[in-house]
């Protein structure tokens, strides 16, 4: 008997096509490589009822029928899935519910998830949101029954998960908005900038090279104020920024810093 570390969703029944494609192309994947589960045969519907945008966004021409009559259309599910060396299929996710930040692949739910454990969050979103140079982000929204630094969450999550999945903000709301419905309106949610919490008492720069490395910081960070206890991976800063904030410091300060330090 096999066993799976993960249960599969199984194989395709009779008169049904499953293809497991590269996202937002026609690129099918080999097994094991994750990529959108899409369906094709005869139990693809027509569409959705009264929404014609998004039944031509989700039933599209199936372009591996081979123009068979009656399959000529497939439907992307939206799913993130990959082939099993034994021909089932391992479901890994809403692709909606996942993003790639730095090369890593997140889900989001799983963060939601970690913060939701710790001590008086009662609610929590994280999305992802592109900075003005189009690099993404993840962004902590969150409700709690108590003041809490970014500091504080951060050393929690920390301690679970890797240090690619820490939001590189922290929001506390002290509501999260709902739409009409009743659900979390995400798109009301607010940017990060100017809601950034260090976690951090500002200290001013008292010397004329603390104030040159403040506004360096800012700039690479796109921040208004910088203080000089702040820490640079708390504020935004990631393995990409440091090496931009070494090359403007060698630039601007003549002062050769090697990135490990």
């Amino acid at each position: 008997t096999e066993e799976y570390a993960v249960i599969p969703i199984g194989k395709p029944i009779q008169n049904i096509r499953l293809y497991i494609v590269k996202e937002g192309t026609e690129q099918l994947q080999p097994i094991g490589v994750a990529g959108e589960l899409c369906i094709g045969g005869v139990g693809v519907a027509r569409g959705y009822l009264n929404r014609p945008e998004l039944t031509a966004e989700k039933f599209v021409k199936d372009p591996f029928a081979g123009g068979e009559a009656g399959y000529e259309r497939m439907y992307r599910t939206g799913d993130l899935a990959r082939w099993m060396p034994d021909g089932n299929i391992e479901y890994l996710g809403r692709i909606d519910h996942q993003v790639k930040i730095r090369g890593y692949r997140i889900e989001l739910g799983e963060v939601e998830t970690q913060l939701l454990q710790v001590a008086s969050v009662r609610e929590a979103v994280v999305m992802a949101r592109a900075d003005e140079t189009g690099q993404k982000h993840m962004v902590a929204y969150y409700v709690a029954g108590q003041e809490l630094g970014a500091s504080e969450l951060r050393s929690e999550l920390g301690r679970e998960l890797p240090s690619y999945m820490v939001p590189s903000y922290f929001v506390q709301l002290e509501q999260m908005p709902l739409s009409p419905n009743g659900k979390i309106d995400r798109k009301a949610l607010p940017a990060p900038e100017g809601s950034l919490q260090s976690g951090a008492d500002y200290v001013a720069p008292r010397t004329w090279v603390e104030v040159k490395l403040a506004h360096i910081w800012q700039e690479v960070l796109g921040l208004t104020q910088v203080g000089v206890k702040e820490n640079f991976f708390e504020i935004g800063g990631h393995s990409l920024r440091a090496t931009t904030l070494a090359s403007k410091i060698h630039k601007e300060l003549n002062k050769p810093l090697p990135l490990r330090s």
